[in-house]
Formats: C-alpha cells, sequence, structure tokens
C-alpha cells in the first residue's frame, strides 16, 4: 500500500472536519437529475444481468457452445466481483464522475462485443468486459447516492435504488425471452447500445459534483495495487471453483480444490495484509477499536446475499421440476418476488428516515426471511398458487426489506470520507456471498437429489451430470407414475435447502442483536458532493420555495 494510505490514517479525522458540512434535506433541480442518472445506470446494468439467462439456451443453441454455457453468465459475475474494490479506490482518487463514465463506455463496448460475437469462446470474452463495466456502475450508484444525501435522509433513496433493481430484474427475463424466440438474441446486447447512450448522456450533463486535481500518474501511485490485486485475484480464483464444481468436476477433485484453496489463501493474505500491516484496509472493515461493530454489518450482507439469491435462483427449479412450468412460466410465478420487494424495501425507507434507527429493520427483514423460507419448505407439487404466491411474499418481503437495510450499520460508525471504501466493500460482499449462495444450495440440492430420485430416473444420466439443472427438460417427458416421484424428490430436496437457509437467517438475526445502534451522520462529504454552482442554484430554488 502507498504512502498515501498511512498518511490518511493519521489525517482522516482532520480531513474530515474539513469536508463535512451539515446538509438540508430539501433537494433542488440539479440534485434530482443528478439521482435520476445514478438510477438510469443501475437500472441499465440489472437489466442486462437479468435479461440473460432467459435467451441462454438460445444462445447455446445458435453458437454451438453447451460446454461453455455456464461461462456466459460466471464470466460477468467473476469480472465484476472482482473489479469492486478497484472501482472504490478509484472514485476517491480520481472522482465519481470519471469512473462512472468510464464504466459505462467499458459496458457499452462489451455489449457492442457481445451481439456480434460469432463463438461461445468471443461472447464469453465480451461478457467479462461487460462485468467490468457493470461491476463498477453498480458500485458507482451507491457510492454516489451516498455522496448526494446524508445517512440520516438516505433511507428513502436507499428504497428508491432497491425499486429500480426490482423493476429491471422482474421486466429482464421477459424481455430476455421476448429478443430469443420472436427477434434475435443479439438485439438484447445491442439493446445496451442506446440505453448506454442515454445513461452516459444523463451522467456526462447532470452528474456535476466535484472532481479530486492532480496529475494522473500522481493518482495512479495513490492507488493501493496489492492489496487490491490480491482480492482480485483471490476471488476470481474462488469464483472459478465453485463455478467448476459439480458442473464440469467432482467437488474433490483437483480442477476444483486448486482454485478454491488457492482462492481463499489469497483472500487470506489480503485481510492480513491490509488489517494486520496497515490497520485500515481497501474494505474499511475497521473503525476505531471496535472491529465487530464494523465488521459485523459485512457478515450480515454477505448472508443477505446467501439466501436472497438461493430464493431468486431456486424457486424457478421448484416450479419447472415440480409444477411441469416452462422457464418462461416460471418467471411468471416468481414474480411475486419482485414485486414485493419494492414496497418492502420503501417501507422500510420511509421507517428509517422517520425513526432515525435501522436496527429493527434489520431484526423485521431477518425474522420475515426465516419465517418465509421455513414456509417454503412446506411446498410440494400439489400446493395451491395460495401457498406458493403466500410463501413467496413473506420471503420476499423479508429480504427486501434487507435490501435497503443493511448499507445503514455498515456507514453509521465510519466518517463520511470512508463511504466510497466501505460502500465498495458492501457491494463486494454482496456479490461474492451471491456466487457462493447459488453453489453452496446446488451442492445441497444435487446431494439429496442423488439418495431420493427414482433409480429408473438417474440411470438416465452419465454418473457426473449436474441432476439439478439437467434433469428438469427431462420430467415432463417422463410417463405419469415416474414424473410424480420425480417431482416429489424435488420437492424434498429443495425443502433441505430452503431447512439450510432458515439458519443463514438466523446467523443474520444474530448479526443485529450484537450491534449497537450508532446515530446517522446528517453530514455529507463535500470533496465529492455537487459543485459549487450547482448547489447554489438549489439553495437558491430552496429558499424561493420556502418564501
Amino acid at each position: 500500500m502507498s504512502q498515501d494510505t498511512l498518511a490518511s490514517r493519521t489525517n482522516t479525522s482532520l480531513s474530515t472536519l474539513g469536508d463535512v458540512k451539515k446538509t438540508s434535506s430539501r433537494k433542488g433541480l440539479a440534485f434530482w437529475m443528478a439521482f435520476i442518472a445514478v438510477l438510469a445506470s443501475l437500472f441499465l446494468s440489472v437489466l442486462d444481468l437479468c435479461a440473460v439467462p432467459t435467451a441462454l439456451p438460445t444462445i447455446v443453441a445458435d453458437l454451438q457452445g453447451g460446454d461453455q454455457y455456464i461461462w456466459v453468465g460466471s464470466a460477468y459475475a467473476l469480472s465484476s466481483t472482482a473489479v469492486l474494490l478497484l472501482c472504490g479506490r478509484m472514485a476517491d482518487i480520481f472522482g465519481r464522475r470519471p469512473v462512472m463514465l468510464t464504466s459505462i463506455t467499458i459496458f457499452a463496448l462489451g455489449s457492442a462485443l457481445a451481439g456480434a460475437s460469432q463463438s461461445m469462446s468471443m461472447l464469453v470474452a465480451a461478457r467479462v468486459v461487460q462485468g467490468l463495466g457493470g461491476g463498477c456502475i453498480y458500485a458507482m450508484t451507491q457510492i454516489i447516492t451516498s455522496d448526494l444525501v446524508p445517512l440520516a435522509e438516505r433511507a428513502a433513496y436507499q428504497s428508491a435504488l432497491v425499486m429500480v433493481y426490482a423493476l429491471a430484474a422482474g421486466i429482464g427475463p421477459f424481455i430476455g425471452a421476448v429478443f430469443s424466440e420472436k427477434a434475435s438474441w443479439r438485439w438484447l446486447f445491442y439493446l445496451n447500445l442506446p440505453l448506454t447512450g442515454l445513461a452516459f448522456a444523463l451522467v456526462a450533463i447532470f452528474l456535476r459534483v466535484n472532481t479530486p486535481g492532480g496529475a494522473v500518474l500522481t493518482k495512479l501511485s495513490r492507488m493501493d495495487w496489492i492489496g487490491n490485486g490480491l482480492i482480485a485475484a483471490g476471488s476470481s480464483l474462488t469464483l472459478i471453483g465453485l463455478v467448476w464444481g459439480g458442473v464440469h468436476y467432482p467437488w474433490n477433485s483437483a480442477h476444483v480444490l486448486g482454485p478454491l484453496i488457492s482462492g481463499v489463501v489469497l483472500m487470506a493474505a489480503f485481510f492480513f495484509y491490509e488489517y494486520m500491516l496497515f490497520g485500515r484496509s481497501t474494505s474499511e472493515g475497521k473503525t476505531g477499536n471496535n472491529t465487530s461493530s464494523a465488521t459485523l454489518p459485512f457478515v450480515a450482507t454477505f448472508l443477505h446475499g446467501f439466501v436472497s439469491i438461493a430464493i431468486i435462483y431456486y424457486m424457478p427449479v421448484f416450479f419447472q421440476a415440480c409444477m411441469g412450468a416452462s422457464a418462461i412460466r416460471s418467471s411468471v410465478d416468481t414474480l411475486p418476488i419482485s414485486v414485493v420487494m419494492t414496497p418492502f424495501a420503501m417501507f422500510c425507507g420511509i421507517t428509517i428516515k422517520v425513526t432515525q434507527k435501522y436496527r429493527p429493520m434489520n431484526y423485521l427483514g431477518w425474522t420475515l426471511s426465516a419465517v418465509g423460507v421455513g414456509l417454503l419448505t412446506l411446498l410440494r407439487p400439489d400446493s395451491s398458487t395460495a401457498k406458493w404466491a403466500g410463501f413467496q411474499f413473506i420471503a420476499a418481503a423479508g429480504t427486501g426489506i434487507n435490501y435497503a437495510s443493511t448499507l445503514f450499520p455498515i456507514l453509521a460508525p465510519l466518517p463520511v470520507a470512508r463511504n466510497a471504501a466501505a460502500v465498495a466493500f458492501f457491494a463486494f460482499c454482496r456479490s461474492f456471498a451471491q456466487t457462493w449462495g447459488i453453489a453452496m444450495a446446488g451442492v445441497i440440492l444435487q446431494n439429496r437429489l442423488s439418495s431420493t430420485l427414482p433409480a429408473a430416473f438417474v440411470s438416465l444420466f452419465p454418473g457426473d451430470v449436474d441432476l439439478a439443472f439437467a434433469a428438469v427438460p427431462v420430467i415432463r417427458t417422463l410417463d405419469e407414475s415416474l414424473r410424480a416421484e420425480v417431482q416429489l424428490a424435488f420437492a424434498d430436496s429443495l425443502s433441505i435447502v430452503w431447512k439450510v437457509m432458515i439458519g443463514v437467517c438466523g446467523a443474520g438475526f444474530l448479526t443485529v442483536l450484537l450491534l449497537k445502534e450508532v446515530p446517522m451522520t446528517t453530514h455529507m462529504d463535500e470533496r465529492f458532493a455537487l459543485e459549487k454552482g450547482e448547489k447554489i442554484a438549489d439553495e437558491e430554488k430552496g429558499q424561493v420555495a420556502t418564501a
């Protein structure tokens, strides 16, 4: 780490006092246009992420790359996760606006390459480029929102981010299905080009925030290249092991254990390097001497990402395997998840803003999540619509609340000057947890299916195949008696997944018990606030409105 990092430890409190300012809750046109630019950028990245899986079968068939299908999604997840912490530090050194504009440009480049791909290898490479841009876009939306709004007022705006995320996640699968079936899957990626153009224009015109000065080489010398290199390499290797495990290679093979062990070692080295050698991390995991108060919210964020992705990823498996739904029909049946998350995230935001307390909402979120996934264990192939819709409603209500609530205990103990790095690590924890959630739930499901599926059905597949997904398209072709046995086996196996998620929710609840309620600051980091002219204009409009 550079000398800048060491110096910042001694100067943080002084610089923070000079760089923060108590702000009014009144917002003007410049603020709202800047916030709309942020929301448009978030919508862009989430829409692509959620639309591609629906179109994946068509893409694989067209490019004849069935052996590489898993990398179309995994390449994006890998690169977007690896770049998150680097993005946070770059935002501090180079400024929010240049990093956001660069991220949108990289995402557009990846989209153009993906649409023009003539092979699966080219598409996977394009998805890596897309992930670099998309990961930074996601992190920057959180960071810029933290700059524009003080923590005491941020709950409502955090809810708006969740609303846009849920909207994009809700319509993404339909857009993917329409383009793949009615037009061409290539337009799924080409659609991003006008959207990136719009997002770029909004950010360039309206996101007029302060940008640090200085020479480029000087700024580059301030980057924590060793720390970011360790976490990028460690997370990438870990994700590769998780992606390969149970799909390309057995979990106990060297191809899986090698990357997993190497990744864990490198990530441990990252934390040792950052925490022990320098006392201040890229993740901002320490605040004063109260390490637990700083660490527990990140643990809760990881646990929430683990549970939420398991619900989103494996509820469609239930509908397709146990109820015979098509891919498109299953996306309709899981609409309660995306529809319910938004109002409960908004409820959470309003409640936190009014009460100025975040622990009660975290308690409620984990409680509803635990009850919701507990009820999911009761689902069977003959469950009524009221049951599967109602159970999803409760689980989605809990995860929706926690989508909006988990950031506040992270930022409340921190000086505002450390927001960017903390928010970037928050995004990293959630993204990294989602890959773990998909993989670990898949392992549980696969192991249970191996012992519960009828032998007559298992004999239809090679011994090393991942039954959790490979078996689903075959179920509808079976005779009625065998199909009923297989559907019941899937329902039983998925119930084990949900039981494990109850324990994860319990661990999340425990993290809140161990937290202290810290007053939320009413100040912002003036280094990255709206430019002076924009702020004056907003304040004048606010005074006129008051008069």
